[in-house]
């Protein structure tokens, strides 16, 4: 594992939002820095759409992701 430097700023917001996804701090960084870069690899798919792509590639969620 590395070390990634932030701004007080953005940690602040990532404690916050990190509290309310009830995800660590850490697991919430990566959640955002995961979301980030598929967004900047598929720019004309939606927040839902990559999420769901995420979810289809895991074994256990393909068949609740099959039904929507």
């Amino acid at each position: 594992m590395g070390i990634v430097k932030i701004g007080d700023e953005l940690h602040e917001e990532i404690r916050q939002f990190s509290s309310v996804m009830n995800r660590s701090i850490n697991a919430q960084a990566e959640f955002w820095i995961k979301m980030g870069r598929l967004a900047e690899l598929n720019p004309t798919k939606t927040f839902q759409e990559l999420i769901l792509e995420q979810m289809k590639s895991v074994p256990l969620a393909q068949e609740e992701a099959a039904n929507e």
